[in-house]
């Protein structure tokens, strides 16, 4: 199994090249996963600087000591692929960062589309935002990620608009779709943005704006998959076809 990733906010050491992992971070790794001297670990601050470590002891409930080695930064992912997710209803939302992040999407935009049961307001909007990015975070951590998906605030319809105006490939998965994703043509770098409507599709005043902004309507499948699946979905499909998973 590879080694466990823990997330830290620096990478600075005692000048021996030991690195002390503590507060909940360093709980985690004591008390949850009981690390002991010996075994590996990868530290990262989640934005694709990392290092391979070895635990040099446990003490306490909350602190890892770890002989540190290089710290090394992974390169952005190319095509950099963006997901435009609708607001599920109740925890589906978290089901879809979590998968997403799992299979390798870059950026993940909540979209407040118009058929969208639940809307982010106020104070309630920024626990949910905030929910997403810790799930985010967590998800990073379990699949071995080092540089974890950006969780960008809410977005309006012309806010998406703007953001596929500006990508290569922009593409709606929607019904009136003649194309099947899996058929399309797309960017070797650059930027793709694909949008997942609400659990009652995207209107077609939104596909309007959509497709104004150069964006495509494109089928997934015969099966009609919920808004929080989709994503992931439509996800696994673009990041194979652009080699990033070979």
């Amino acid at each position: 199994m590879t080694a466990p990733v823990f997330v830290v906010s620096h990478f600075d050491t005692d000048g021996g090249g030991r690195y002390v992992l503590d507060g909940p971070e360093g709980r985690h790794a004591v008390s949850v996963k009981r690390l002991r001297a010996g075994e590996e670990v990868v530290l990262t601050d989640g934005a694709g600087r990392w290092a391979e470590g070895e635990v040099d002891a446990a003490e306490g409930k909350d602190r890892l000591v770890v002989r540190l080695g290089e710290v090394t930064e992974e390169p952005g992912e190319s095509p950099r692929l963006t997901v435009v997710q609708a607001l599920p209803k109740g925890d589906r939302g978290e089901v879809a960062v979590e998968t997403m992040t799992e299979v390798g999407v870059d950026v993940i935009v909540p979209w407040s589309a118009s058929r969208c049961v639940t809307q982010w307001k106020g104070e309630r909007g920024a626990k949910s935002l905030a929910k997403w990015r810790a799930t985010a975070r967590e998800a990073g951590k379990q699949s071995r990620r080092v540089r974890f998906p950006e969780v960008a605030d809410a977005a309006t319809t012309r806010q998406v608009a703007s953001l596929l105006a500006e990508a290569e490939f922009g593409a709606v998965l929607h019904e009136s779709g003649t194309e099947p994703l899996a058929t399309a043509e797309l960017p070797v770098r650059s930027d793709i943005v694909l949008v997942v409507g609400p659990e009652g599709g995207v209107s077609p005043e939104e596909l309007a704006v959509f497709e104004e902004a150069g964006a495509r309507a494109f089928r997934l499948g015969r099966s009609v998959l919920r808004t929080s699946t989709a994503g992931t979905a439509a996800a696994a499909l673009l990041l194979g076809r652009t080699g990033r998973w070979s």
